[in-house]
C-alpha cells in the first residue's frame, strides 16, 4: 500500500490536485481527515502531563469517516495514545483502499505541513507532495476566502499581513524539503498549465502509471473529497484556468500590491522549478 500526503499553503491547489490524483484508478482519496491537527492536546494539560491524545481526537476522525461514507470503522476504547491512534489511522486508510481495490491512498489536509516529521516517524514510508503557487496569488484568494466566509477562520480574519505571513510560513517549510527524496514540490502554475506533463510527473514519483483521463475525470473525483459544508471548493471542478491575477488587482490598492511583492517575490522558489524540469 502506498500512502501519500499532499500539503501545502491553503488555497494554492490542494484540492485541485487531490481531484486530479483521485480520478487515477489507483488512488483512493477522501475528504480533508484534519487528523494529525486534532491528535494532540495542546490545550489540555492533564492529558498533555499523560501522553495521551487530544479529548476531541476520536469525535473528529468519526466525523470524518461519516462524512467520507466509512463511520463503520471506529476506534476502539483502548487506545489512548497518539501512536496508537496513528497507527489505527494509517490502518483504517489502508482498509478503506483496499475495500475500494485501489493501490495507493492520498490524504489531503494542507495544516498537515506542521506535522512532517511525526508522519514520517509513525506512518509506514509516506510519501509527501507539496503544491506552492505564487505569493501574490495565494495571499489574494486567502484574503478572499476569509472575506467571505469569517466564521469558518475565526481565528485568522481577512488581513493583508496574515495572509502574507501564512504563505511565507508554509513555502518556508515545504522548501525545507524540496531535495528530499519523499518529497515532491509542485507549481501551481505548472499544473493549471502544463496539466498533463505535471500529472505524468507526479504519476512517477508515485510510482503508477500515469492515465490520460485523469484530468477529464477530475470533475467526479472533486465531489467525492469537497463537502457541503465548504461552499469556498465549488469551483474545484470547473475547468482548469488561472485567474488569480485578476482577483489580485480587484481586491487590493496600489500600495497593497507592492507590499504583498515585496515581500512574497524575496523568496527564492528556484527549488521548485527545478524540481520541475521536463521528463
Amino acid at each position: 500500500m502506498q500512502r501519500l500526503f499532499l500539503v501545502g499553503c491553503p488555497r494554492s491547489g490542494t484540492t485541485l490536485l487531490q481531484s486530479l490524483l483521485a480520478a487515477h484508478p489507483e488512488v483512493a482519496s477522501f475528504p480533508e481527515s484534519e487528523f494529525f491537527n486534532h491528535l494532540f492536546p495542546h490545550s489540555e494539560p492533564k492529558r498533555r502531563r499523560l501522553g495521551i491524545i487530544s479529548r476531541r481526537a476520536k469525535p473528529k476522525f468519526a466525523q470524518f469517516l461519516q462524512e467520507s461514507g466509512h463511520s463503520g470503522h471506529r476506534p476502539s476504547r483502548l487506545i489512548l495514545f497518539p501512536r496508537q491512534f496513528t497507527a489505527h489511522f494509517s490502518a483504517t486508510l489502508d482498509q478503506l483502499a483496499i475495500q475500494q481495490n485501489k493501490t495507493t491512498w492520498l490524504e489531503k489536509t494542507p495544516t498537515h505541513l506542521y506535522h512532517l516529521d511525526y508522519i514520517t516517524q509513525r506512518i509506514a514510508q509516506p510519501k509527501f507532495i507539496h503544491i506552492i503557487r505564487e505569493g501574490k496569488d495565494t495571499v489574494a484568494s486567502l484574503y478572499d476566502v476569509r472575506k467571505k466566509y469569517p466564521a469558518q477562520w475565526p481565528n485568522e480574519p481577512a488581513s493583508v499581513e496574515l495572509s502574507v505571513n501564512r504563505w511565507l510560513k508554509d513555502v518556508s517549510i515545504s522548501l525545507k524539503y524540496a531535495h528530499s527524496p519523499r518529497h515532491l514540490l509542485v507549481s501551481y502554475e505548472a499544473l493549471v498549465a502544463h496539466t498533463q506533463a505535471t500529472l505524468a510527473q507526479i504519476c512517477q514519483f508515485i510510482e503508477i502509471d500515469f492515465i490520460p483521463t485523469m484530468q477529464a475525470g477530475y470533475t467526479a473525483a472533486a465531489q467525492q473529497v469537497s463537502l457541503a459544508r465548504e461552499p469556498w471548493k465549488a469551483a474545484v471542478g470547473a475547468p482548469i484556468h488561472n485567474t488569480s491575477a485578476t482577483k489580485f488587482c480587484e481586491l487590493f490598492d496600489q500600495q497593497q500590491q507592492q507590499y504583498i511583492l515585496q515581500r512574497t517575490l524575496a523568496v527564492d522558489l528556484s527549488a521548485l522549478s527545478q524540481a520541475h524540469r521536463p521528463l
